[in-house]
């Protein structure tokens, strides 16, 4: 028989479990992982949706934060796989009139994007290289922060502390720091004057920061969603399931026993402490000092625990804990017999190989409405888009000669729509959104088209056990980040619930291929029951 009883159990196996487990297991510690699909990795998967031959990242494109993230120089992820491009163009912006595209560049190619800006304005020109230096300096000093566990504090004893450390960030940045308190919108239009601009960050802080771009109280948002992000993004070659793999191999190398298809229904309690879980199938696993859930919130608490065993405080805050409609996106992906090539590249032919490709909007006044859209529960009437091609960049993920186009929509909760509803938004918007995309591009008909698939936040749900299909499990609003992620009594990885403990998305810094709340909790696992500190390293800091 199979082993059942060892040191920690964790419960999901997303990349944030992988990274717990594998240092876990590194540090001596007999370590199971538990996966209830027969895929690892969460959102980091690669699929042919549309046709055969076609990669398509369908959730996790992005990887913003590899070149920082200790995972993965800590377990040598390339040598095992994880290989990557990193893109000159990251982000631009078309226009249907073919007016020129505002395009931003890699961080080391400030220039290259203030000669872009230039040609809307030197102004905005010179506000992009001030603050984009600043934004390379602080990259150092932000990483330290999220590779780092909340600070300690006593709720019950001393209440929320209240440093806000925003204001003096923006002081950092050469601006006024009561910025910090305005939305990610007021920051972009203070700071920048063109309109085409606007519309350009407007999208990127949308689909990369996660709170709504006209929230008070988001300002530093702003400079993490718009200064830092586009920029630093790189691409998996031969698509994001290699990163999963990667990982995969490392857990397997360090000795962690992982067994996929293993769905937990209960976490086991005995006097109060969590002792193990069983699964789907009746199968059980001791856990002799830690149970951690790499899953939602509310899956863990509401569905493996039971809210009866709950104090008043967890359950009320459990309960509250909102699922979008901040990072609710409906994937689409389209196989295509040649890649978009916009009116606008006349004018700069670099929007063509823009990794990120902004579609839909002629002014920044429609991104705004489109946005404003998934927040009072509608699809936007406009099918606008940000998209990507990678076999522009990786041929490998499409045959020969022909293109992969995969993007997001924004969208409203999954339970915002009936069943049948999903089902004609997946029937006729991509058609909608092609429509549109001719007239910015003009060889994006139908015929271009071999195949497409859209993925709504219903499959989401259904699929991945991303409720609402908020892919950061859980918004990214003011109460909660920070040390109120995913909730003030739960801010440090461990749970009121002794032996229980969580290192999902859920958790601080929130969503994204960060690996940040499995390494972190990875940390406090150390601090509690005295684990050796194998993530310590001479060549940083956290």
């Amino acid at each position: 028989m199979d082993k059942s009883e060892f040191d920690v159990v964790i419960i999901g196996g997303g990349h944030n479990a992988l990274t717990c487990a594998a240092y876990l297991a590194r540090a001596n510690v007999d370590v199971c992982i538990l996966e209830g699909r027969h895929e690892w990795g969460g959102a980091l998967y690669t699929a042919e949706n549309t046709a055969p031959g076609f990669c398509h990242n369908i959730h996790a494109n992005f990887m913003e934060f590899l070149h920082f993230m200790p995972f993965y120089a800590d377990f040598d992820l390339p040598g095992l796989g994880a290989r990557t491009i990193y893109p000159e163009a990251q982000a631009g912006i078309a226009f249907s009139d073919g007016r020129p595209p505002v395009i931003i560049y890699r961080e080391d190619m400030i220039e290259r994007t203030c000669q872009n800006f230039a040609v809307y304005s030197e102004r905005d020109a010179e506000t992009w290289r001030a603050l984009k230096t600043k934004a390379n300096e602080f990259a150092p000093m932000m990483f330290g922060n999220l590779y780092t566990p909340p600070a300690k504090f006593d709720l019950q004893k001393d209440g929320l502390p209240t440093v806000n450390n925003a204001p003096m960030t923006f002081k950092f940045f050469g601006l006024d720091e009561e910025m910090a308190y305005k939305s990610i919108r007021d920051c972009v239009d203070e700071l920048f004057e063109t309109d085409e601009i606007r519309a350009l960050f407007y999208r990127v802080a949308v689909e990369f920061c996660g709170p709504p771009i006209e929230w008070p109280g988001t300002g530093g948002t702003f400079l993490f969603a718009c200064l830092w992000m586009p920029g630093c993004w790189r691409m998996m070659v031969g698509g994001t399931h290699r990163l999963n793999g990667a990982m995969v191999t490392a857990c397997l190398k360090e000795g962690v026993t992982m067994r996929e298809s293993s769905r937990v229904e209960r976490v086991i309690l005995e006097a109060g402490r969590a002792v193990g879980v069983e699964t789907v199938d009746g199968r059980r696993y001791t856990a002799r000092q830690a149970v951690v859930s790499g899953i939602g919130l509310k899956d863990t608490f509401q569905d493996l625990v039971g809210e009866e065993r709950l104090s008043d405080y967890y359950r009320r805050r459990v309960a509250h804990f909102k699922d979008g409609p901040d990072q609710v996106l409906g994937s689409v992906a389209m196989a295509l017999r040649e890649a978009p090539d916009y009116k606008s590249a006349a004018r700069d032919p670099d929007i063509n190989k823009a990794w990120y490709q902004v579609v839909g909007y002629d002014s920044a006044e429609e991104v705004l409405n489109y946005c404003r859209a998934g927040h009072i529960d509608r699809i936007p009437e406009l099918p606008g888009a940000g998209v990507w091609v990678n076999s522009i960049w990786d041929p490998s993920q499409a045959p020969a000669g022909q293109h992969n186009l995969t993007g997001w929509y924004f969208f409203p909760r999954a339970s915002c729509l009936s069943e049948a509803e999903w089902e004609e938004v997946k029937r006729s918007y991509n058609g909608r959104f092609l429509a549109l995309y001719e007239k910015f591009a003009p060889n994006m008909t139908p015929s271009n088209v071999i195949a497409d698939y859209l993925h709504t936040p219903l499959d989401q749900e259904r699929g991945m056990r991303m409720r609402e299909g908020d892919f950061g499990h859980g918004a990214m609003s003011p109460d909660q980040t920070g040390l109120m992620r995913p909730f003030a009594g739960a801010s440090r990885y461990a749970t009121e619930i002794e032996g229980l403990y969580l290192c999902g998305s859920c958790t601080f810094p929130g969503g994204g291929v960060t690996a940040a709340p499995g390494y972190n909790c990875f940390k406090i696992l150390c601090e509690d029951f005295g684990y050796p500190e194998v993530w310590r390293s001479e060549s940083r800091s956290y």
